[in-house]
């Protein structure tokens, strides 16, 4: 068997020798540099950090050297492994940075986007504004009373002073459901041969209090009408009223204008003045039409041509309803003695104070269902 040999010179060893070493040491060196991502640095790192690559390849030949000269040539192989160890390690962690980086701007969340991708809804402006107005009233000690929308012709007619020519009763004007066969009906009669109809307002309401409850009667009646009228942009088949009835000793025309003044005042602000224009209607005696200083312009648009307004036409005033004395025949109808009660009754169009109160244009955009109208007065309760 023969001996190791003790004289075998390294620098013989091809893949030992310095410049060899030195080559695959600067070729490593160059090629993680060059590497553009981590996936690259991986290939690069197989190829000359791996088992098969050349720097430990010639880790490998070390062992076949003599003993007086593996430390050298393990200390010059250890020293370009340990290079090409920390160049990786040094371009891992630059490459990983600009990953980071890269995803924070590539994969970023706009957090000012709703959460939740589902629309928001909102509450129908009537709905709104009539519970509103119905609040000004109980803080004033009113009720809230309800009655039927399919009606019979004794409570929204006869029981109102409105006689059996009065052209409201017409076909033109009125939604009938069953013609009764004779007018001037009592409430008994009614109920025997009832005409019914969709009640054109709600002061059949007002009736229903009277008989219903004990005097006196401080009710708010406010609730969906019908009439035969052709959908316009003022017009509308079907719309909303608030009406108000109080009934009680010793009530005057200076109850109604201060109730009604109150009324503006909460719903329109400070310093809006109101009068009372004379009129007729069958249920009133005496009758007036309410007017309000105009909320826009305060009556500043009359006569100033540089200063029109849209929300009165500058007339100044804007109209809001019907009012007056309930008329001694309606109380009579309705069992209530004249001649110790009076009262006062007020009401008004829901849609027509939400076109001026928000300059709509079209009462068709409030009844076609659109929430891109609705959805604007948002979910107030």
């Amino acid at each position: 068997m023969s001996a190791p040999n003790k004289s075998y010179d390294p620098v013989e060893v091809e893949a030992l020798k310095p410049e060899e070493i030195d080559r695959a040491r600067d070729a490593a060196l160059a090629a993680i540099a060059e590497a553009g991502d981590l996936e690259a640095l991986r290939e690069v790192k197989a190829a000359h950090a791996g088992d098969r690559s050349p720097l430990a390849l010639a880790n490998r030949e070390i062992g076949a050297l003599p003993p007086q000269a593996r430390a050298e040539a393990g200390k010059r192989v250890g020293q370009a492994r340990g290079a090409v160890g920390q160049a990786l390690r040094k371009r891992q962690e630059e490459l990983e940075a600009e990953r980071d980086e890269r995803v924070l701007v590539e994969e970023a969340v706009d957090v000012t986007l709703p959460h939740d991708r589902t629309p928001v809804g909102a509450r129908h402006p009537l709905t709104t504004l009539s519970e509103r107005i119905a609040d000004v009233f109980v803080a004033m000690g009113y009720e809230i009373a309800e009655g039927p929308e399919a009606e019979a012709e004794w409570f929204n007619f006869d029981a109102l002073n409105i006689a059996p020519d009065h052209p409201a009763r017409t076909m033109q004007d009125t939604f009938f459901l069953q013609r009764g066969e004779r007018e001037g009906k009592t409430p008994e009669g009614a109920g025997d041969e009832p005409g019914a109809v969709l009640r054109t307002h709600t002061s059949p309401v007002q009736i229903r209090s009277l008989l219903e409850r004990d005097l006196p009667v401080y009710v708010v009646c406010p609730g969906r009408v019908y009439r035969t009228d052709e959908l316009d942009a003022t017009h509308t088949p079907v719309f909303h009223q608030v009406e108000l009835l109080a009934v009680d000793e010793g009530l005057t025309m200076a109850d109604l204008k201060g109730t009604i003044d109150h009324m503006v005042r909460s719903l329109f602000g400070e310093g809006l003045g109101t009068r009372l224009r004379p009129s007729y209607f069958p249920f009133t005696e005496p009758s007036a039409e309410m007017d309000m200083v105009c909320f826009a312009c305060r009556g500043a648009s009359v006569g100033d041509p540089d200063r029109p307004c849209r929300t009165c036409s500058s007339e100044g005033w804007i109209e809001l309803g019907g009012c007056g004395m309930v008329n001694p025949r309606v109380l009579t109808a309705c069992g209530v003695d004249p001649e110790r009660y009076s009262g006062f009754a007020f009401g008004f169009g829901i849609e027509r104070m939400l076109m001026f109160r928000h300059n709509v244009e079209d009462m068709r955009d409030m009844v076609e269902g659109d929430v891109r109208f609705t959805r604007p007065f948002g979910m107030e309760i």
